[in-house]
């Protein structure tokens, strides 16, 4: 198995198209892109950090600089740290502390954030500091590369478990490597351009847009924030060919005025995950490409392959190992009986949660940290519930009532827990996600109170500066009472699977702004309409 260094020093005499940036224009050979590796490199080995790795933390969207800093990390043995912009200050200064980061690297958009990593250094790669440490080391040759291992820790990047506190995952090359050859060897050629509007910092698109490309030796054309407006005339402009996406970015660019020569672009694959199945047909239609939705985590410890000739909105095959146990006793779910329109009937009993039951796939480990609730008896539990039908294909069926995914964002219910534990006038609360009709969740809070004031609760969010963009409520339940075990823990499992659909008076915002009102039966019976339109009821019928 090779390395993401010798996959870089592969394309360093190549004078084929690299790398561009599609918010200025700019763009690289890949002879040139790796030679900008090469200048990393050599800074990052003079002694930075003497007798390990350096960790260089990155506050960046996507922009060039960060695809030379990642080549400059997998030529020189460093470790990109990939902070995640949407937390807040305090959070990213102790997710840097945990990663060991030795300097952070930002631009302006990040400056205020940046300057809560004090004491670490922080420098704008845009700044004349940065620009007079790199100077030396312009036209710096191809470091020996031959200490570097499939093993050799690349990347770290932070998701969520159920404890609420994100976590490092290890990135490896071999974790970079596999998919880049899986992807990149299967679904594109050299004069193949992939399209990357997914941020960095995110596991998705380093295996998904950055590694196939690399593996292939196509263009990669980043931007730095995605655009729905923005993609079919970046897709035209740059002569795309593959694009990389996750969650709601198909939704977002169907929502943009339909035209009649949308189909009349050079797009052919579409690839990602948690888009719902009626927006992957639409998109297909639509712009005139194929759509691949594929299973993924940033643990990358379950695959699949999926089959385009399959149930709709399925995953794949189970396989390898892959199997849907009842996370209470271990057992393996029997298969899902549906009806005539893909619901199960059984969901009590075929809903369970995915595990690799022959170990943890490309799955490292996280970083100076133990992972109990993933790894039980040698299996990887993923946290993701699933059911099989009869033909062992699997649908996605929600996640565990402590971790949510909401617009791409992964993060712990603990976390927003602890956010709203200082509510006045309630009693008790518990943070879970429920099915979002689009893609992923949205966040849902039940409150043991005598009253609910929406106002005043907008007013609290509005206040608490440790509030994660994604994290505000969609979602208000009020109860005399949560239901709980014999030693005080709230059953949030109940909770989740009624959602929003219960006999408690229930608060919501239908739009992004922090503005709450009841949830009507009207209401209720439009969002249900919306999950059958998008072809994701099963989510609603499956948790009941």
């Amino acid at each position: 198995m090779t390395t993401v260094a010798r996959l870089l020093a592969d394309r360093a005499s190549a004078d084929a198209p690299g790398l561009r940036c599609a918010d200025d224009g700019r763009a690289w050979t890949w002879r040139e892109t790796v030679a900008e590796c090469a200048a990393r490199a050599a800074w990052l080995k003079t002694g930075l950090k003497a007798g390990a790795p350096v960790h260089v933390g990155v506050l960046l969207d996507n922009v060039p600089e960060l695809v030379f800093l990642l080549g400059g990390a997998a030529l020189s043995g460093a470790v990109v740290v990939a902070l995640n912009p949407t937390r807040s200050a305090a959070e990213l200064a102790d997710d840097a502390r945990r990663a060991d980061c030795d300097l952070i690297l930002t631009n302006e958009r990040y400056a205020d954030l940046a300057r809560g990593l004090d004491p670490l250094p922080v420098l704008d790669i845009d700044g004349a500091e940065y620009g007079a440490l790199l100077a030396p080391h312009a036209g710096a040759p191809l470091p020996d590369v031959s200490d570097i291992t499939p093993e050799t820790l690349l990347m770290l990047i932070f998701t969520s478990g159920t404890s609420g506190r994100p976590r490092a995952v290890r990135v490896t090359h071999r974790k970079v490597h596999v998919p880049g050859e899986s992807l990149g060897g299967r679904l594109l050629k050299p004069d193949d351009t992939v399209y990357c509007p997914m941020p960095l910092f995110h596991s998705g698109a380093i295996m998904a847009a950055y590694a196939p490309a690399l593996f292939a030796g196509a263009e990669l054309v980043v931007r730095s924030r995605f655009s729905a407006s923005g993609l079919l005339p970046d897709v035209r402009e740059h002569g795309c060919t593959y694009l990389h996406y996750v969650g709601k970015a198909l939704s977002y660019a169907l929502e943009v005025p339909a035209r009649a020569d949308d189909a009349d672009n050079p797009l052919k694959i579409a690839f990602g995950n948690e888009a719902a199945p009626a927006e992957q047909k639409a998109f297909a239609d639509r712009f005139g490409c194929f759509v691949i939705d594929a299973y993924g985590s940033t643990e990358t410890a379950i695959a699949f392959s999926p089959d385009p000739f399959g149930p709709p909105g399925a995953l794949g095959r189970l396989g390898d190992g892959v199997k849907i146990l009842d996370p209470a006793t271990g057992r393996e779910c029997p298969p899902a009986r549906l009806d005539e329109a893909g619901r199960p009937l059984n969901p009590d009993e075929a809903i369970g949660e995915l595990v690799n039951t022959q170990g943890h796939g490309l799955f490292d480990g996280y970083y100076n940290e133990d992972a109990p609730d993933r790894l039980r008896d040698g299996m990887f539990w993923s946290g993701d519930l699933a059911y099989a039908d009869g033909q062992g294909y699997a649908f996605f069926a929600g996640r565990t009532a402590e971790r949510l995914r909401v617009d791409g964002e992964n993060f712990g219910a603990v976390q927003v827990e602890r956010v709203l534990a200082d509510l006045p006038g309630v009693r008790r609360l518990a943070v879970y996600g429920v099915p979002d009709a689009a893609s992923g969740d949205q966040v849902m809070v039940a409150l043991a109170a005598d009253s609910f004031d929406p106002e005043a609760f907008a007013a609290y969010l509005r206040g608490r500066p440790d509030l994660g963009p994604k994290w505000p409520p969609r979602y208000v339940r009020l109860a005399a009472e949560l239901p709980a075990t014999a030693s005080n823990k709230i059953l949030k499992r109940g909770l989740a699977r009624e959602g929003w659909r219960t006999a408690d008076p229930v608060w919501w915002r239908p739009g992004r702004d922090l503005v709450y009102r009841p949830l009507t039966p009207q209401d209720a019976a439009a969002l249900r309409e919306e999950f059958a339109r998008r072809g994701r009821l099963h989510l609603l019928e499956g948790s009941r």
